[in-house]
């Protein structure tokens, strides 16, 4: 089969599309035929070196898919032949084929189209597993999002208002604050322009957001807990700021505020089929009643692979960059 590989660590000129074996499923797994892959920031960063593949996954990048059963391994007792499916992945996902454990794969519902799906699977499971499992966001509370018009930050901003919250939201120029608030955000912040720590505040009267999904870390943390409210939390899930986060103890202890960084990949597997199956039962529906959908920038050729990479970098996406294997 055909994979996306890294030829070095560097720019996005590094990517290779080349002959690699097949996988084959073992016991437990099944075989997917990839209909497209799901980019996220963590591919860019295995591609400069930085975020190697955890150990016996494949070195090439992808996180999530989209595609069809041909294969299962055995013990596979729900997933059959033919089955439309999108799955989790530790890696692997920019190819033709994909072996994946079972409990890492979730139905692609109907009307929901088959390439589309594959924007999916990192993204819910990524904020549901921070927002709603750890932080707990609850009904009535506020959540902010920083990057809102990422794959991660649009999903965050439908499930969050699908659950009840209030949600603000953050982006870098006024067409992506607009998208912000086409999705369901009832405030949307230029941070090139306004001080989105005033922001919170006046939007809610002084009290600050319960909940904050930060994928910049560095300076953006202290800023946080400024814009947090008593008891809140703040889910710290990238970096894009390299400089070390410094706090306010003090205001961290009177916040009584929890900081919780996390990485999704890096959780035991069994964790990981709990985060899943979490997301199937809780989330999944809202697919079917259209509360939730997949929210696609754009769809490259899967030889396109350093293409779909510059756009990434550029930041001038609007959801989530798909990689179409076939």
């Amino acid at each position: 089969m055909r994979a996306v590989t890294i030829a070095e660590p560097g720019g996005p000129e590094v990517l290779r599309l080349r002959e690699v074996a097949d996988p084959q499923p073992a016991a437990g797994e099944v075989l997917i035929r990839v209909a497209a892959a799901g980019l996220n920031g963590a591919d860019l960063s295995q591609r400069r070196g930085f975020y190697p593949p955890p150990a016996g996954a494949p070195e090439w990048p992808g996180l999530e898919v989209s595609g069809t059963v041909v294969r299962v391994g055995g013990g596979v007792e729900r997933w059959g032949v033919g089955d439309r499916v999108c799955a989790l992945l530790p890696g692997g996902g920019y190819a033709e084929q994909v072996a994946v454990d079972a409990g890492l794969v979730l139905p692609v519902p109907d009307g929901i189209d088959l390439v589309e799906a594959a924007g999916l699977p990192e993204a819910v499971a990524t904020v549901w597993s921070n927002v709603f499992r750890i932080a707990r966001l609850a009904d009535g509370e506020t959540l902010l999002v920083h990057g809102g018009s990422s794959g991660v930050g649009s999903t965050a901003i439908q499930l969050g208002r699908a659950f009840g919250a209030r949600v603000i939201a953050t982006a870098g120029s006024d067409v992506k604050t607009a998208f912000c608030r086409d999705l369901g955000a009832e405030a949307a912040v230029d941070y090139r322009s306004q001080d989105f720590v005033e922001a919170v505040l006046a939007v809610t009267d002084g009290r600050g957001a319960d909940v904050v999904l930060d994928i910049v870390g560095g300076s953006y943390i202290a800023r946080d807990l400024d814009a947090l409210a008593t008891g809140g939390r703040i889910m710290s899930i990238a970096t894009r700021e390299s400089a070390p986060a410094s706090l306010d103890m003090g205001l961290l202890m009177r916040k009584r505020a929890l900081v919780h960084g996390t990485t999704l990949r890096a959780r035991p597997l069994a964790e990981r089929r709990e985060i899943v199956a979490d997301v199937e039962r809780r989330v999944w529906p809202l697919l079917t009643d259209g509360r939730l959908r997949p929210v696609i920038d754009s769809v490259f050729p899967l030889a396109d692979a350093s293409q779909a990479h510059r756009r990434m970098e550029s930041s001038a996406h609007l959801g989530k960059i798909l990689l179409r294997a076939g």
